[in-house]
């Protein structure tokens, strides 16, 4: 009952704000919601750590905002006092708290004398990315969760490179969070005095032009955007979080005229009133956009998350309907248009690299190599994928072209180190209006990408389990799967196991060998016919998320082996 115990602490806190004061007292009776807001803290996972707004250890407020900073400082303190005053870049995006949480950060942060570079209004995270290596600041603070409902915030943490924070020093933060036995006196400094002493930066305007001249770069035939410019019409809504601001900017330096804001969802709202979800994954997402769309004949839909890390794309049919792409299928083709538009210009380097995670389409990986330019795989979280572009500037053995993941997250030039809709709306828009010249919808490109190199589809599938069962249940699933491992998966034989947890590649046969990679709990299955399966907890929800890959030589055999993959994972999921 140690949960109870931290209640009564909360509760009883003469510190305590009023707000969360009365959310505490009005759940006295309610034993199960005390458990889940205090049974423990929010952890940091693969993108930092991301929780239901409200009182308690377990969620995101003031204190657990105060909490991770503290630990931060801390991590930065020990790394010395040149490193310490480099300081930390601060961004937000529309949710709920997202301010009053940035300004905590930098209060807590001023109480050890580390300076905040803190924006003056909501930006995307990939600006956030962006100013930590315009300003060389140590570390950088993201306020937001991402495309979750209105009720979550979260926190992200970026190291000196751009690049959200890597292991190494997530464990040492995580040591220092933890470490700390009372988030509830964590000193801090008021924004007066920050001032004062030059402890707090507004940042604004001067951040927003050196990003946006980056941006500029992205666009590979400026002269095909020219000719194209008014043709090809593109929707683009930002579903209510920071993507109109700087997106509709980038469009405009790039030279694209036919593009339309859904007004209804242009300006920031942290209740997503037109949506169930700020997700550009789901369909129901594009609901304003395709009505928009339809009335004056758009080519392609775009929208991005709250804070414009995602970006997602329906695009017309020949019918006239919107058919909304994967975030595979995004990838692909904006691999292809990019290695053929510089492979055509020549600017195609011989040492060329795309990288993706472990989780995402084997189909832009025979794109890539068909241009003669090498596919790595890297875990899944896009610090690996920075990680990987730092090693290749160092020692030079590739030369970056593009990353993504298949959770609708891409990068194209790395002045940013994370995922960055930003240059991907100008990057699709462009791709866009390639096939719109040859007389083509993206959908006919993706086709004709597939009659090319093959059919690839794939399918991932969320199990949510919420609370202290949820989480027992995930590792109990987890554990099944190691200890007794599946052969087969809908009749076809697994001739490869990767347990990323154990950095251990074995056959069918049982011969094992090392993977060169951190260790991750992901487990990995590859199967006879080339498809694969993989099972990964996620970081920062209550899901476990099973991932299909599946190939066939026509849509209607590719569509049959995912559907039975599906259904065996549900039988075993208990879904």
């Amino acid at each position: 009952m140690v949960y109870m115990n931290t209640y009564e602490q909360w509760k009883n806190s003469e510190q305590l704000d009023v707000q969360l004061r009365e959310e505490l007292l009005n759940m006295a009776e309610n034993e199960e919601q005390i458990k889940d807001a205090f049974f423990s803290p929010l952890e940091f996972g693969t993108a930092g750590m991301r929780g239901v707004i409200g009182a308690g250890i377990n969620r995101m407020n003031i204190y657990t905002v105060r909490q991770a900073t503290e630990g931060l400082a801390r991590l930065m303190e020990s790394k010395g006092e040149e490193e310490k005053k480099r300081g930390v870049a601060i961004a937000y995006d529309s949710r709920r708290f997202s301010p009053e949480f940035a300004l905590e950060a930098a209060k807590t942060l001023g109480a050890h004398g580390i300076p905040s570079y803190v924006f003056e209004s909501l930006r995307p995270t990939p600006e956030l990315s962006f100013a930590v290596r315009h300003l060389q600041t140590l570390t950088g603070i993201m306020i937001t969760a991402s495309h979750n409902p209105p009720e979550y915030n979260g926190y992200k943490v970026y190291g000196d490179d751009g690049g959200q924070m890597p292991p190494a020093d997530a464990e040492a933060l995580t040591d220092f969070i933890r470490a700390i036995e009372d988030p509830l006196n964590i000193p801090v400094m008021e924004k007066e005095e920050l001032e004062e002493k030059g402890l707090l930066t507004i940042l604004g305007e001067e951040i927003d032009r050196a990003y946006l001249k980056e941006v500029a770069t992205v666009s590979v035939n400026p002269e095909l955007i020219a000719e194209m410019s008014k043709e090809m019409k593109l929707i683009f809504t930002p579903l209510h979080g920071t993507g109109k601001m700087l997106g509709e900017r980038a469009l405009t330096n790039a030279g694209f005229e036919s593009f339309t804001l859904v007004p209804e969802q242009a300006e920031p709202d942290s209740e997503f009133p037109t949506v169930q979800s700020p997700n550009p994954e789901e369909p129901g997402a594009f609901e304003y956009a395709e009505r928009l769309g339809k009335e004056i004949g758009a080519d392609i839909l775009v929208a991005t998350d709250p804070d414009a890390d995602r970006l997602g794309a329906a695009v017309r049919t020949n019918e006239g309907e919107y058919v909304v792409l994967t975030g595979n299928q995004i990838a692909s083709l904006m691999v292809h248009y990019l290695l053929l538009a510089k492979q055509e210009a020549g600017t195609l380097p011989e040492n060329a690299v795309v990288l993706k995670s472990i989780v995402s389409s084997e189909f832009p990986t025979v794109i890539a190599e068909s241009f003669g330019a090498k596919m790595v795989n890297v875990l899944t979280g896009f610090k690996f994928i920075a990680e990987k572009i730092k090693q290749y500037e160092s020692d030079g053995s590739r030369t970056f072209q593009f990353g993504f993941e298949e959770s609708y997250g891409y990068l194209v030039k790395p002045f940013a180190r994370d995922k960055d809709a930003i240059q991907a709306l100008v990057l699709i828009a462009e791709v866009a209006a390639y096939y719109k010249k040859k007389g083509q919808t993206l959908y006919d490109g993706l086709n004709e990408l597939y009659e090319t190199y093959g059919y690839y589809q794939e399918k991932t599938l969320s199990v949510t389990m919420s609370g202290l069962s949820g989480a027992e249940k995930i590792k109990a699933l987890m554990k099944q799967f190691r200890e007794d491992a599946p052969v087969a998966f809908a009749g076809e034989k697994v001739v490869e196991t990767e347990d990323f947890s154990t950095r251990l590649r074995t056959s069918a046969s049982g011969v094992s060998e090392t993977i060169d990679m951190p260790s991750a709990n992901v487990l990995k299955y590859h199967l006879e016919d080339g498809s694969w399966i993989a099972i990964r907890p996620s970081g920062t929800e209550p899901k476990i998320k099973f991932y299909i890959g599946a190939n066939a030589d026509s849509q209607a055999a590719v569509d049959e082996k995912v559907a039975a993959f599906e259904q065996e994972i549900k039988q075993v999921a208990g879904k």
